[in-house]
């Protein structure tokens, strides 16, 4: 069953057991990947990778939206959206520690072939390059970087 699948699935479930907030995540989790189904010249299904891709982004809104209404004093639209995103969350991989991001970053870097100084940071779009690919949905890429930028750095 793919991962689309699986979204309409408990969609069904949600609906069924009248779960409000379920729902509507749901819905609009699968209205966003249905619009980038349909963008572009041609429509097309999406493949696992890529809707794990709208997931993140999809979730990477909700805290986004979370921490704006909580600087406003918003709270209940703030708790409203870290629903939401916790919803979205139990649908993407399991996000690295900090131990297995560094090991990954160092591999990384060993296979590019950069040494950490200052000619190390000239590597980080190469080194971000495979980062991004193999790490894709499992950490954020301003994490990434930041772990690139310091272990390039010395």
């Amino acid at each position: 069953m793919s991962l689309k699948d699986r979204l309409q699935a408990d969609l069904t479930t949600a609906m069924k057991a009248r779960d409000e907030l379920r729902t509507a995540t749901l819905r609009m989790t699968l209205a966003a990947i249905t619009n980038e189904e349909v963008a572009g010249t041609q429509a097309r299904e999406l493949t696992d990778e890529e809707v794990v891709r709208v997931l993140t982004r999809e979730h990477k809104k909700r805290g986004e939206a979370a921490e704006a209404f909580a600087a406003a004093g918003r709270t209940e639209l703030a708790e409203r959206e870290r629903a939401e995103a916790a919803v979205l969350e139990s649908y993407l991989p399991a996000q690295l520690d900090d131990a297995e991001l560094r090991s990954e970053v160092e591999r990384a870097i060993a296979e590019v072939g950069a040494q950490p100084g200052a000619d190390g940071l000239r590597s980080m779009g190469a080194v971000m390059k495979i980062l991004t690919s193999r790490l894709a949905g499992r950490a954020d890429g301003a994490r990434i970087a930041a772990e690139v930028r310091r272990q390039l750095t010395g």
